[in-house]
C-alpha cells in the first residue's frame, strides 16, 4: 500500500511541477498563449483552468504527504532509530546492550585494553 501511495505521490509531484511551468508569469515565463486572442482558450479562460488544475494537484499532494505519514507511523512500530543503532536488547541492569564491534562511540577507558599508536 505504501508503494502505491509512493508512486501516486511521486506523479503528483511531477504534474504539480509540470503546471506550474505551464502557467504564465509577470515576465512571460513557459506559458502557453500569448498569441492572438482567436484560440480555443482565450488567456484568461487558460489562467483559471491551470489555476484550478494547480490547485487540484496541490490538495491531492497534501492528502498523499499525510497518508505517507500515517502509513509511516503505522510501520515504525513504536520503535527508535536509537534502538536500531544499539539492537534495542537490554541487559539485566536495564541499560542497552553495547557491542563494542558495531559501536558508533570511540571506546571509553575502562572498555577494555587500548593499544597506543606507533610515534
Amino acid at each position: 500500500m505504501e508503494n502505491v501511495v509512493l508512486i501516486v505521490h511521486l506523479i503528483l509531484a511531477l504534474s504539480l511541477i509540470g503546471v506550474v511551468l505551464l502557467q504564465r508569469s509577470e515576465g512571460g515565463g513557459l506559458g502557453m498563449g500569448g498569441g492572438g486572442g482567436g484560440g480555443v482558450m482565450s488567456g484568461r479562460a487558460a489562467a483559471t483552468a491551470l489555476g484550478k488544475i494547480t490547485w487540484g494537484l496541490a490538495a491531492a499532494f497534501i492528502i498523499t504527504s499525510i497518508a505517507l505519514t500515517i502509513i509511516a507511523a503505522e510501520n515504525s512500530a513504536g520503535g527508535s532509530v536509537l534502538d536500531r543503532l544499539t539492537g534495542g536488547t537490554e541487559t539485566e541492569e536495564g541499560a542497552p546492550a553495547t557491542d563494542l564491534g558495531d559501536s558508533l562511540l570511540p571506546p571509553s577507558a575502562g572498555d577494555g585494553p587500548v593499544v597506543p599508536l606507533a610515534e
